[in-house]
């Protein structure tokens, strides 16, 4: 499974951002997808998980800010970012589990000017 996220970048605090994470490959593995994000000195953290299923979870600090969301062909994953704080700040990674792995995409800056 290979992922690749797009849709980082700069935003007024405030503002909105939209990403995405194509999945290519052994797709019909994948179960969970979602996002996770590290700031720098800080550990990955998780962000927002979707199930196959549709079922969604979400960290506290961004629950009711950030929306994830799946396609209907189970290949693309976005995080749509509303109300950003300048605390959003991070690389945000895609995340996926297939077959019992860990997939990981390469990471997109997020960077909230306050």
């Amino acid at each position: 499974v290979q992922l690749q996220a797009s849709g980082g970048g700069l935003m007024q605090a405030g503002g909105s951002l939209r990403l995405s994470c194509a999945a290519s490959g052994s797709i019909f593995s994948i179960s969970t997808m979602g996002w996770y994000r590290q700031a720098p000195g800080n550990q990955r953290d998780m962000v927002a998980t979707i199930t196959r299923g549709g079922s969604a979870n979400y960290a506290d600090s961004v629950k009711d800010r950030f929306t994830i969301s799946r396609d209907n062909a189970k290949t693309t994953v976005y995080l749509q970012m509303n109300s950003l704080k300048p605390e959003d700040a991070a690389v945000y990674y895609c995340h996926a589990v297939g077959w019992g792995q860990n997939y990981w995409g390469q990471g997109t800056l997020v960077t909230v000017s306050s």
